[in-house]
């Protein structure tokens, strides 16, 4: 497995990356009507609570060997940033995605409503996490994306956007190991294979 790497730095999380934290809003990275005039958006969030059931059943829907779930359960609630994509699919008549609303909004995205009208449906469509030392290093991990929704760019959205979480919260360093095959996915993304020479170590006791 490479090791990738992003940005080099030596900051540190205190206070800064606790307020970055804070300030974390939903973003709509698609936004549709159906015919039936239903809306469907998915939408990228650091807040919403993951179910671990629906998470594996995500994982075994792209073919990833089984975890015990109590480990899966772990490593998310261990996790410095855990990262899902959600399909939200509701009645017209709402408010929907239309720009950013005040403060510190990227440009050329929407930020989801406060509060999600009821009779909504939520699926989880994406997920990807992070471990770190709060302060300069942070490992992006399990990558996910339903079969589904592959081909559609939401890999490339949803660690663009963690990207982007990580540094607000003053993460210099980003890492993530990946399968030979996705190497050129993460390439294009800005990660470096084995920079300057550096490479990853396992033990395998």
């Amino acid at each position: 497995h490479p090791r990738a790497s992003s940005r080099d730095g030596d900051s540190s999380e205190g206070a800064s990356g606790g307020r970055a934290r804070d300030r974390e809003e939903d973003v709509v990275l698609v936004e549709t009507t159906r015919p039936d005039g239903t809306t469907a958006r998915i939408v990228y969030s650091t807040t919403a609570p993951v179910d671990v059931y629906e998470l594996e059943k995500l994982c075994d829907d792209v073919g990833w060997p089984r975890r015990p779930v109590s480990k899966v359960q772990a490593a998310l609630e261990n996790s410095f940033c855990v990262a899902s994509l959600r399909l939200e699919i509701a009645e017209t008549g709402g408010s929907g995605g239309g720009g950013g609303g005040g403060g510190g909004g990227m440009p050329g995205v929407s930020y989801a409503d406060a509060s999600t009208p009821e009779g909504t449906s939520r699926r989880l469509v994406g997920l990807a996490r992070a471990t770190s030392d709060h302060a300069f290093n942070a490992t992006i991990w399990d990558v996910v994306v339903d079969t589904e929704f592959q081909g559609q760019g939401l890999g490339k959205a949803l660690v663009e956007q963690m990207v982007r979480t990580l540094l607000a919260r003053d993460i210099g360093n980003i890492t993530l190991f990946a399968d030979n095959k996705v190497v050129p996915f993460y390439r294009s993304l800005g990660f470096v294979s084995d920079p300057e020479g550096i490479k990853g170590m396992f033990l395998y006791p």
